[in-house]
């Protein structure tokens, strides 16, 4: 689908890289067609050549030739349903999958080894750095995040490979600049679940060949995965876990269906018994929250759970519905709480979906972080996410993520008061959960407004985040907040839709192109310039995606291309 050019071999690429790529063979038979095949079409850093094998690449090519051609149907599923939602369709719980719903006999595998007790959960890249601090930090498990909190550079893509190729044979270390150590000191290290990208994006550095010759991006999805599973499953199972994902962004009981076929086919290829890999979705689309069933359903002998991804969740209410009128406008992202009517609707349907299914209910994070520079920060920040977490605990979720090591203890407080000894509530029905198509599409009860203050915050945060994503750091503290690609697509899609609805701000200004560019100079103006930063480009990708008319469906999917 992306048809920027591919950056060209470094004519000092050595043999041995070279060898990687050989000559595509014919097959014999009636048609002429080519082996697939991988095309690295970047340099190679130091230790490169320990993730891309020659037997990884053909993973990788295997995975592809069997499941790009779904993964491409799916997205032009997608588009359709945009377009349908665009013209006035809503979400709804499917009728031709009712029986599924309604059948109370089936049940998820749950949770397997290592994953029996989910109560506190750290998010972050995989840069080495973040990855000790994180297997340090006494979570019970860490989301090793190749997605959202993480730019995709080709040098994170593959170093961040290569953290968690290490970490699981105890040899992970860093040095920082100023001769700082790290290493991982921790007795009992979380449980690693890896997040690889979602079926949208691409890896444009590795180039897939088809049975045809043809040439085209390989899948950051099958990219993501196919390396660690490749390397890595077999370590995980004889440390005692195993193979565990978090599978972002999808939309369909369809995609689901697509990621557990993937898992048969690569469990069969690698000769480890079906059944061992455990799969976490994200329900982070107002289309999956109508399909959280069916998505179960789909993945039931690979699946652990649900989590309810909270930020890219209300990224996808205003994206679904930004161009339907004045009724769907959403006031300042801030006032878009975890309590908010639709928001409750969502995460109590959730909740009883996973625990009717022997499924966890993972919550999601709270943006708040502290900072030990600023008692006042912090201990706002520690108000803030006590009750978020006491919210979560007492409505029945099995556990909750948090971005900041320092955040653990006050989740796990939350948390361990309600579960005590007991590692999970799985058995807690909410049979008193009772959630209608409109309760999940209630979105004119929020109240609130849009104020002038929420257009300069959402202007303010998405350039800055834009620029740290630009510079390779995919989850950056702005504001005393921890922000992501998710967050970002919030405040950049409530300004197109604010300037497309000729929303009045409560201080009656009205929102246009002259006032969002004189807030976007004015943010820049107010930020120390330093050698290399990238605040032009981050004011060209936000002029794309908030100010033109035509609305892409995801910031970083063409900034990627320009600028990655």
């Amino acid at each position: 689908m992306n048809t920027t050019p591919s950056m060209t071999l470094e004519r000092e690429r050595t043999d041995a890289a070279s060898a990687r790529r050989p000559e595509p063979k014919r097959a014999t038979g009636s048609f002429q067609t080519v082996e697939p095949r991988i095309e690295i079409t970047a340099p190679l850093g130091e230790r490169y050549d320990q993730i891309l094998t020659p037997e990884a690449l053909q993973f990788l090519a295997e995975l592809h030739d069997r499941f790009a051609g779904t993964r491409h149907e799916l997205l032009a599923v997608r588009l359709q349903t945009r377009v349908d939602a665009a013209n006035g369709r809503d979400p709804k719980f499917l009728p031709e999958t009712e029986s599924i719903r309604n059948n109370a006999d089936w049940r998820v595998a749950g949770a397997g080894p290592g994953l029996e007790d989910r109560r506190v959960e750290i998010t972050g890249p995989t840069d080495r750095k973040m990855a000790i601090n994180a297997l340090n930090s006494g979570a019970k498990v860490w989301l090793a995040d190749q997605e959202d909190a993480t730019s995709p550079t080709w040098a994170n893509v593959i170093e961040g490979q290569l953290s968690l190729f290490d970490a699981l044979r105890d040899r992970l270390e860093y040095t920082s600049p100023e001769g700082k150590q790290y290493r991982v000191t921790a007795e009992q290290t979380p449980t690693i679940v890896m997040r690889p990208r979602g079926w949208h994006l691409v890896e444009k550095h590795l180039k897939f060949h088809d049975r045809a010759g043809r040439a085209m991006h390989a899948s950051g999805s099958l990219v993501d995965f196919g390396l660690y599973f490749f390397h890595n499953a077999q370590a995980l199972i004889a440390a005692g876990r195993g193979p565990y994902f978090y599978l972002p962004k999808l939309e369909s009981h369809r995609e689901a269906k697509l990621w557990n076929d993937i898992f048969v086919y690569a469990q069969n290829r690698l000769g480890i018994p079906q059944g061992t890999v455990r799969a976490t979705v994200l329900i982070e689309t107002i289309q999956a929250a109508f399909q959280m069933d069916e998505i179960l359903y789909e993945l039931r002998d690979h699946c652990a759970g649900l989590n309810a991804g909270r930020w890219d969740y209300i990224f996808s209410i205003v994206k679904t519905f930004r161009s339907r009128g004045r009724r769907w406008v959403m006031p300042d992202r801030k006032a878009i709480t975890m309590t908010v009517p639709f928001m409750r609707a969502y995460t109590e349907l959730l909740v009883a979906t996973c625990h009717k299914r022997g499924a966890h209910a993972i919550g999601g994070m709270s943006a708040f972080i502290p900072n030990r520079r600023d008692p006042e920060v912090t201990e706002r920040a520690l108000a803030a996410v006590t009750a978020d977490k006491r919210r979560e605990a007492g409505d029945g979720f099995d556990g909750t993520w948090v971005a900041h090591p320092d955040l653990i203890p006050t989740a796990r407080a939350e948390f361990d008061a309600v579960l005590g000894d007991r590692s999970n509530q799985v058995d807690r029905l909410r049979d008193d959960v009772h959630v209608t198509a409109a309760e999940l599409l209630d979105i004119p009860s929020i109240g609130g407004a849009v104020t002038e203050g929420g257009v300069r915050d959402n202007v303010s945060i998405a350039i800055r985040y834009i620029e740290s994503w630009l510079r390779g750091t995919g989850a950056a503290a702005i504001d005393n907040l921890m922000e992501d690609a998710a967050t970002a697509e919030i405040s950049r899609s409530q300004i197109w839709q604010w300037l497309n609805e000729n929303t009045v701000t409560a201080e009656g200004t009205r929102i246009d192109q002259t006032s969002i560019v004189r807030l976007m100079a004015e943010a820049v103006a107010a930020l120390p310039r330093f050698e290399g930063d990238r605040f032009d480009d981050a004011i060209s990708v936000f002029r794309s995606v908030a100010l033109e008319p035509e609305f892409p469906t995801f910031l970083t999917v063409g900034a990627y291309a320009r600028f990655l």
